[in-house]
C-alpha cells in the first residue's frame, strides 16, 4: 500500500490515505513510529498493526475517558467515537471492551434518567429524549418495567397541576385564550392530551382545542 496523502487535522493528528483512500488518523509520534511519509510503501504488517493495536488502544483509551466525565448510551459514544475518525471495526471492538466492564449500559442509563426526570417530565417526553439519546424501544420497555418494579411512579396529574401553578395560571377565571395558551404549553411538555384536557377545562368535552 502506497502512501498517496496525508491531510493535516491539527498540529499534532493527520489524516492518511493509503492507494486513493482515506485509512485513518495517526499522531505526529505515529507517523515517526511507522515512518510514514507521502508516496512511499506502508508494509501490511505495519498496517495491520496500525488496525489491530494502535487505533484500538487509542480508541479504548478515548472511551474511557469520556466515560470518566459522564455517562453515555452505546450509540452517543459510538458517535464520538465515529467523530474521532476511527474505522468501524475499532470503533466496535472499543464499545465492546468499556460494555464488558459495565461502563455502558443503556438500561441502567435509561432508568437512571426516568429516575432523574420523573417529576418534571412527562413519560412521553422522557421517551423521546432517549430515543434521541440513541436509547431503543426494546431498552425503554425494560426500564420502565424496571423503574416501576424499583417504587417509581409518575402523578401525571400533580405534575400539571404543579407546572400550572408556578405559571400562574388562574383556572375556572381564565379566558379561552389563556387556556389554549396552557393546553399548548402542556402539549408542548409532552402531557396526554385527556390529562391536559381535564387540568385546564375541567371536563374533557367541555371544550374543543
Amino acid at each position: 500500500m502506497i502512501v498517496t496523502g496525508i491531510e493535516e487535522l491539527t498540529k499534532s493528528r493527520s489524516r492518511v490515505f493509503l492507494d486513493g483512500e482515506f485509512a485513518f488518523v495517526l499522531y505526529k509520534g505515529e507517523f515517526r513510529h511507522f515512518h510514514i511519509r507521502l508516496g512511499e510503501e506502508l508494509p501490511q504488517e505495519d498496517y495491520e498493526k496500525i488496525l489491530r493495536e494502535t487505533l484500538p488502544k487509542r480508541a479504548k483509551l478515548r472511551a474511557m475517558n469520556l466515560l470518566l466525565k459522564k455517562d453515555y448510551t452505546t450509540a452517543q459514544l459510538r458517535d464520538k467515537l465515529t467523530q474521532g475518525e476511527y474505522p468501524e471495526e475499532v470503533i466496535g471492538e472499543a464499545l465492546e471492551y468499556v460494555a464488558s466492564f459495565h461502563y455502558t449500559d443503556d438500561l441502567r442509563y435509561a432508568v437512571d434518567y426516568i429516575t432523574c426526570h420523573q417529576e418534571d417530565r412527562s413519560r412521553m417526553r422522557i421517551e423521546q429524549d432517549l430515543r434521541k439519546k440513541g436509547i431503543s424501544e426494546d431498552v425503554l420497555e425494560k426500564a420502565w418495567i424496571r423503574w416501576e418494579e424499583t417504587g417509581g411512579c409518575q402523578d401525571e396529574a400533580a405534575m400539571i397541576a404543579d407546572l400550572l401553578r408556578k405559571r400562574k395560571f388562574r383556572g375556572e377565571a381564565a379566558d379561552l385564550r389563556e387556556k389554549q395558551r396552557e393546553y399548548a404549553f402542556l402539549m408542548r411538555k409532552g402531557f396526554s392530551a385527556d390529562s391536559v384536557r381535564k387540568a385546564i377545562f375541567g371536563r374533557i368535552d367541555d371544550y374543543s382545542v
